[in-house]
């Protein structure tokens, strides 16, 4: 496959927001080493983002381009970066993506689930397509059990529990923790349905090792073909890669490493939300003086915050209270703010960090699970609360905040999670005991396990190496 003419050639076409864009752009830098030629389609702005580590792709002679879609003159590209959701609407770029499709035909594309218009115009071209789907296999199963079994009009009240039939593990949930569009019926869902009911399969961003009886069930029970090719975040191996992975960072990484450099072993707690979560000031502030009773150094990415209608002499005095704290921190040297992206791989395989405060997010889970860490979950939004389940139910690796209300990313959140249960987790987790040492020796072995995953002969390595051949396959005109 090193020939050009022989090597299979495969369009990546990533989501605009930066939970599913991450991930796409490295499986299609990892398919590149494996002599896949990979180009990604995005637009202008988004390219700029990711362009400096396929630059470093191409110096190292893979085979990996970006083309970037441009719409006609009268059409607005949407500029939306990191934060866009999953209700996005990028259809916009429908017509640029047919255009590319009938003047240069790939063996395979690979879309984001959240395209929820391309499956129609690449079914309609016949051209082979994989479905990219941003989460793992356990949450897909608990979903779709959840689809077959429950029917969420006939529990009582939304906190009333009720048991994921049908899975290997007992898995308790609420209504108020199950996404809004999965409760009912909805085209939102029906669309992702129907683009996967057209591909030749998923590729999932996880690896055997983590789920193997999720993996299994979604093969077996499902019926659905699948290719685990993660953990793809352990393909950034340079410092450039892991510094700039979604976007440059908004502080110097060096004196955010030398600061760690001063701290124990695990003693510090990296807390961030992701690129998408808005919290109101007044949860801030809740976690603000929950972090400061429980007296644990840590790193808080502060993200975007929720702009209510307040005044503007409300918004400065809550603001005032965050900086005032941040400024007695920084005195104290017990921890760092930091405000906008953060070069959360570095910070995540320090020595001296502990433990990781998360919305639960996929692309957090599994990166605080490769850097060997334990979690406190704080799930949001998305399959959040799923997630959650995964690392505190059946991998007991983490312990929750005690967030119980699934919220959509437009509106202010109503519950609050207060200072006291921030404590409690954060104490938890951060002050040593036997509980804690042996889930610190569950996840060091799962990181260990995923790190096996991606080199030659792990479980990733060769599910890649499997989807290549069904494509070459299919390429000389066989049936797969």
């Amino acid at each position: 496959m090193n020939h050009e003419t022989d090597a299979v050639k495969v369009y990546f076409f990533p989501f605009l927001g930066g939970g599913h864009q991450i991930p796409m752009i490295d499986t299609a830098r990892v398919f590149a080493k494996h002599g896949v030629t990979s180009t990604i389609l995005t637009t202008p702005s988004n390219a700029a983002q990711f362009q400096n580590s396929i630059t470093r792709d191409q110096k190292s002679n893979l085979p990996i381009t970006i083309y970037t879609l441009t719409t006609p003159k009268n059409t607005q590209l949407p500029e939306i970066g990191m934060s866009a959701g999953p209700m996005t609407d990028s259809s916009v770029l429908l017509e640029p993506v047919k255009q590319l499709l009938l003047q240069h035909r790939p063996d395979c594309i690979v879309v984001d689930m959240f395209h929820r218009w391309a499956g129609d115009i690449i079914g309609e071209l016949k051209v082979p397509m994989i479905v990219f789907n941003g989460n793992g296999c356990f949450p897909r199963c608990v979903l779709e059990n959840m689809r077959k079994h429950v029917v969420f009009e006939n529990l009582s009240s939304d906190s009333e529990s009720f048991i994921v039939p049908g899975l290997p593990d007992r898995i308790e949930m609420t209504r108020s923790q199950v996404p809004s569009f999965r409760r009912n019926k909805s085209e939102f869902t029906d669309r992702m349905a129907q683009i996967e009911e057209k591909s030749l399969g998923i590729v999932i961003n996880s690896f055997y090792d983590l789920e193997p009886v999720y993996a299994d069930y979604i093969r077996n029970e499902l019926g659905k073909k699948r290719w685990l090719v993660g953990p793809v975040s352990l393909y950034n191996r340079s410092v450039e890669d892991k510094k700039e992975r979604g976007k440059q960072p908004t502080i110097d990484e060096q004196s955010c490493l030398n600061w760690l450099n001063s701290k124990k072993s695990n003693s510090v707690l990296y807390i961030s939300f992701g690129s998408v979560a808005c919290l109101p000031m007044k949860q801030l502030k809740e976690i603000a003086y929950g972090l400061e009773a429980s007296d644990q150094p840590f790193i808080w990415v502060v993200g975007k915050i929720f702009n209510s209608s307040k005044s503007d002499d409300q918004t400065c005095s809550e603001n005032w209270v965050l900086d005032e704290f941040e400024k007695r921190m920084k005195e104290m040297d017990k921890g760092l703010i930091l405000r906008g992206w953060a070069p959360q791989l570095l910070i995540l395989e320090h020595d001296a960090v502990g433990g990781f405060m998360t919305h639960c997010g996929w692309n957090s889970t599994l990166e605080g699970v490769c850097a060997g860490v334990p979690l406190i979950t704080w799930p949001l939004s998305a399959e959040q609360f799923i997630n959650e389940k995964l690392v505190t139910d059946v991998l007991r690796i983490g312990v929750q905040v005690g967030s119980r209300e699934w919220g959509s990313w437009e509106e202010e959140r109503k519950e609050l999670v207060g200072r006291e249960k921030v404590e409690f987790a954060v104490n938890k987790l951060m002050v040593e005991s036997e509980e804690v040492e042996e889930m610190r020796r569950r996840v060091k072995s799962i990181a260990e396990k995923a790190k096996r995953a991606v080199e030659e002969g792990g479980s990733s390595y060769g599910d890649i190496d499997a989807l290549i051949h069904e494509l070459k396959i299919l390429q000389n005109g066989k049936d797969v």
